[in-house]
């Protein structure tokens, strides 16, 4: 590190737990995002002010007047611009030494096995199931840790799965791949602090699993509700039929 780097990630380098081999670890880090929305904003502009060294962001939408709402790493001069762009443009001004690598494109297939399998923690930001039990399947195919998130209305949660490691469940252990789509925004609504919420906790988890400090929130589940501020925590138990993960970790 140079002293500018020093100087900027001071506050944190400060904590015993973390130091100055914490921090390396964070900027030698490959990060993959993927969905550069409501929680994807604020996860990405954490993780690069904490200085995690590379982050990759998928996302195949374009900042629309009712994203500015909550999605606070796209301004009003960014209608219209891909959502990618607007966050690597942000990012930039927040830390010009991390490196951002933007892609707008649905990631799928034989690509996002490719992202997954290089990436060091996947944090999953999307708002559709197909997308997530892919995530998860890559995730568990290269034990890749996940840290996922999901926020509506005045609700938000948050869980991560360590696949092969620690007994951990994987995303297909919490929900069937033939379930209900998932609720969205535009139908649903969502409170805007309840995105930066859990888009923090999961930059926060990120951290933990990078450094390798504290407790990550392996095989438990935890639910926010905004509305009465009740925050619940649930154990999550792996399933051996589980048909992603029923064979890995046993």
């Amino acid at each position: 590190m140079n002293d500018n780097q020093l100087l900027r990630y001071s506050r944190q380098i400060l904590l015993p737990q973390i130091d100055v081999a914490g921090q390396q670890r964070l900027l030698a880090a490959q990060v993959l995002i993927i969905g550069a929305g409501g929680l994807g904003s604020p996860v990405a502009m954490y993780l690069a002010a904490a200085g995690v060294g590379s982050l990759t962001i998928y996302d195949d939408d374009v900042v629309d007047l009712s994203n500015l709402q909550r999605q606070i790493a796209h301004h009003t001069p960014d209608i219209g611009m891909d959502k990618t762009i607007s966050s690597q443009q942000t990012l930039n001004k927040l830390n010009p030494d991390v490196q951002v690598r933007a892609v707008k494109q649905r990631l799928a297939g034989e690509l996002l096995d490719a992202e997954v399998k290089t990436a060091d923690v996947v944090v999953d930001c999307s708002d559709n199931f197909a997308t997530r039990f892919a995530i998860n399947k890559a995730c568990v195919t290269h034990q890749t840790p996940l840290v996922s998130g999901a926020a509506i209305r005045f609700e938000g949660q948050v869980a991560v799965f360590t696949p092969g490691h620690n007994d951990s469940p994987c995303y297909n252990c919490l929900y069937q791949s033939d379930g209900e789509e998932l609720v969205n925004c535009a139908t649903n609504g969502v409170i805007a602090p309840i995105t930066g919420i859990i888009g923090s906790i999961q930059a926060l988890e990120t951290l933990k699993l990078i450094m390798g400090i504290g407790t990550p929130l392996t095989g438990k589940l935890l639910l926010i509700d905004g509305l009465s501020m009740e925050i619940n925590t649930l154990r999550l138990k792996k399933n051996p039929a589980c048909p992603s993960c029923g064979s890995v970790g046993t």
